[in-house]
């Protein structure tokens, strides 16, 4: 049998305007209170799909965990905005609050008969493998697959964003975060104190089993690494691309520095009306006589940072395409 193929990028399928109404209407009311959050969704929702195609999923399953992965963020918009919004970090107490949203999400979805399929996505996208994650501290078993996806998506999404309250750093740096933690935390003492201020409830006497798994699951993080390194070579295709037609306007306006030492090199004035009529008919759009040195500066400089660009996406696919997980 041919194998089904959910494509996120189809008019036919789940992007937000194809959304049942109810979820658009959440959604809506997610991303009149936080742009970022709301562009977060939709990369997490597009990164979930893909990522569900490389592990072989089903069209159907991919297709409910993409639109988990669309509400995973929904409770959201009940966390004060002196919170989502703050540009420093968190304090321990902000965070307990900005936790909630995982269980003010899953609470909104399941008040929602429409929404109440795709709650999973809301409580367990925060749930790690090794039992720190929140808000149950569930370990591998008892951590739906879907949330398994989510989390590993939504964590390569946050890190790699400009957040407010978060430094950005490279592609290559954040996928490294995610394999390191697909390993279990060597140091059994930081084990201790992190499960037990994640879930105390279900660790009232104070003994716990130091686990032999990481935060996330490397199967799932293997399959985000083929997602980005699909994105990355992507992108110097369509760079490449724009170099090329660069690199046209450049051989274009050099002809007209061609003429132009000509005209003034010239010794009549034949000569120099000739040449000064070869550059009027090379001119394009806003180009004039007094300008063309002036933007064919600008696109050498364009092309030199556009090909130093290229040379590293390069480099960072051979990194991504070496990394073991």
């Amino acid at each position: 049998m041919p194998k089904e193929i959910f494509d996120f990028y189809d008019r036919t399928s789940l992007k937000s305007y194809n959304l049942d109404q109810n979820m658009q209407y959440q959604l809506n009311i997610l991303g009149s209170l936080d742009v970022f959050t709301r562009k977060h969704c939709e990369n997490v929702a597009s990164i979930v799909c893909r990522i569900c195609q490389y592990l072989h999923c089903s069209k159907s399953f991919t297709e409910y965990c993409t639109i988990c992965a669309y509400l995973h963020d929904i409770g959201k918009q009940f966390i004060p905005p002196s919170i989502l919004q703050k540009q420093s970090a968190l304090t321990d107490e902000e965070y307990k609050i900005m936790k909630t949203h995982t269980t003010l999400g899953y609470k909104i979805c399941m008040n929602d008969p429409k929404l109440r399929p795709y709650a999973a996505g809301t409580i367990y996208h925060h749930e790690a493998l090794n039992g720190s994650g929140y808000p149950n501290g569930l370990t591998k078993d008892d951590i739906p697959y879907e949330g398994q996806i989510i989390r590993v998506a939504d964590e390569y999404d946050a890190i790699v964003s400009k957040r407010q309250y978060k430094t950005h750093i490279g592609i290559v740096d954040t996928l490294n975060i995610l394999i390191d933690e697909t390993k279990p935390i060597k140091n059994s003492d930081a084990v201790k104190v992190l499960i037990e201020e994640t879930k105390p409830e279900h660790n009232p006497s104070g003994n716990v089993k130091i686990p032999t798994l990481g935060k996330n699951n490397p199967i799932v993080v293997k399959a985000l690494i083929k997602v980005i390194i699909d994105d990355t070579e992507y992108e110097i295709s369509c760079i490449m691309d724009y170099l090329k037609e660069l690199k046209a306007e450049v051989k274009r306006l050099e002809e007209i520095e061609k003429y132009d030492n000509k005209r003034l090199a010239a010794n009549s004035d034949d000569k120099k009306n000739y040449y000064l009529e070869g550059m009027k008919c090379l001119l394009t759009g806003q180009e004039t006589l007094d300008n063309y040195n002036e933007v064919l500066e600008s696109y050498r400089n364009i092309v030199k940072a556009k090909s130093e660009q290229i040379d590293k996406l390069f480099d960072e696919v051979k990194t991504m395409k070496k990394m073991k997980v």
